[in-house]
């Protein structure tokens, strides 16, 4: 009995040391986790010594408790840890759990240094935490504002003068109000294909013929075989690939010009690339048809076509070759590519005569075609009229425009003129290859 009663005021006088070991780190320091991990290891040493009820267990528990106070207070080999001592420290606790939601002073130099470090680390995470959240929002505030500036910006522009463009969109100075700002953006560019500008009329030219041979090509095709024969389709599908690439670059070129100085580099190779291929393929069924039962002379002429066209199309990739000041040796190139198919004429009227020539090779129309794209290049090249009226045909009647149509009026023209050959081939050749009628 007297053990247990023993046992009984000791474990009272634990309990007491435990609140008021609370209570003074909860006093002295706040912000320090020892307060709370001492009160913790005074119970858990209270729990062990209700379950083992050992002499052992109970000194575990004092020796906890003068660990705790030896780190809470300066400690000397001369202090010691009394009931008195325990029993002072329940008032303490008392008003440690009144003042839980309290800031108390820390009580030593150490505890002081301790809640320094914690608050700067605190601290400084919650700046770096509001910095990174504010430059987040920062950053997208600034792109939103970006992107309606650029979608007011695209509904709103306005046309600008020659004067006032970057000097990568100055390209014919004859044109002196109209043009387009810059306008980084494929969608704008698109759009201002319905405004009114200076290359309004370079774009519409292009992009209705553009339709326009798409339909005929079509047409063409699907035409059944006993009309057309799957030959005589890949021999045109040449001369429609041609256009169709050409007018197509020329129509992209035009709308995207404005885009950048990439986009605008880009297109106009493009753009010069379709011009070779369509005297490529122009080519293609006038030879074939002119020497239609010699088949010496041409396949060297089409060999010949086919260099001199990819001759054209690695000139054009230059970089410079889009340069304003070689607007004539661009129009001179492809003049000159056009022109050697004076060549294989003067043969043909050598090996069949000239009357043949314009009859059975319809000559007449491949020299309107000719013409029409030797006066449309040379306007272009000349830049007339502007050169002769500046700042009068900006917008309607440039040199351009008017090079865009006669474009268009010769594949058309050259069109004609092939389909007269090939059906004059085909019904009346005296060439021994059965070949059955075709009509157009």
């Amino acid at each position: 009995m007297e053990s247990a009663t023993n046992l009984l005021e000791r474990k009272k006088s634990v309990s007491d040391l435990s609140a008021e070991v609370e209570e003074t780190s909860t006093a002295t320091t706040g912000l320090d986790s020892s307060g709370q991990s001492s009160a913790g290891a005074a119970t858990t040493a209270t729990t062990t010594a209700t379950q083992h009820g050992s002499d052992e267990a109970e000194e575990d528990i004092f020796e906890q408790v003068q660990m705790i106070l030896r780190k809470r207070r300066g400690w000397g080999p001369d202090d010691s840890l009394s009931t008195n001592d325990l029993h002072l420290l329940e008032y303490d606790d008392e008003l440690g759990e009144e003042d839980d939601a309290g800031c108390p002073l820390p009580s030593t130099p150490e505890d002081t240094q301790l809640i320094e470090a914690e608050m700067t680390e605190v601290l400084k995470a919650g700046v770096l935490s509001d910095e990174i959240d504010l430059g987040a929002l920062a950053h997208n505030a600034a792109e939103q504002a970006e992107e309606f500036v650029r979608k007011v910006w695209e509904a709103s522009w306005k046309v600008c003068h020659y004067k006032n463009l970057p000097k990568w969109l100055q390209d014919n100075d004859f044109l002196h109000r109209g043009h387009r700002p810059p306008l980084p953006s494929f969608r704008a560019c698109f759009k201002s294909i319905f405004r009114i500008h200076t290359e309004t009329g370079n774009i519409w030219t292009h992009l209705l013929g553009f339709i326009a041979f798409i339909g005929v090509a079509v047409y063409f095709i699907t035409r059944p075989s006993v009309e057309i024969q799957t030959q005589e389709k890949i021999v045109f599908g040449a001369f429609f690939i041609g256009a169709i690439v050409c007018l197509g670059f020329s129509f992209a070129f035009h709308t995207l010009s404005c885009h950048s100085v990439e986009m605008g580099r880009l297109f106009s190779k493009l753009d010069y690339c379709g011009i070779a291929l369509l005297i490529m393929g122009s080519f293609v069924p006038w030879l074939y048809y002119g020497f239609y039962c010699h088949y010496q002379p041409k396949v060297i002429y089409l060999s010949v076509v086919s260099v001199l066209g990819v001759l054209s199309i690695v000139v054009s990739l230059w970089d410079k070759f889009s340069e304003p000041a070689l607007r004539p040796l661009r129009a001179g190139v492809f003049m000159s590519f056009g022109l050697s198919g004076v060549i294989p004429a003067i043969h043909y009227s050598i090996m069949e005569g000239w009357f043949s020539q314009m009859s059975r090779a319809s000559l007449g129309w491949l020299i309107l075609m000719g013409l029409l794209y030797i006066i449309g290049a040379l306007l272009y090249a000349l830049r007339v009229p502007e050169r002769w009226f500046p700042g009068k045909f900006d917008i309607w009647g440039q040199s351009h425009q008017i090079f865009h149509i006669l474009v268009i009026a010769a594949a058309f023209v050259h069109y004609h003129g092939i389909s007269e050959m090939a059906m004059y081939r085909v019904m009346y050749s005296e060439c021994t290859v059965p070949i059955e009628p075709v009509t157009f």
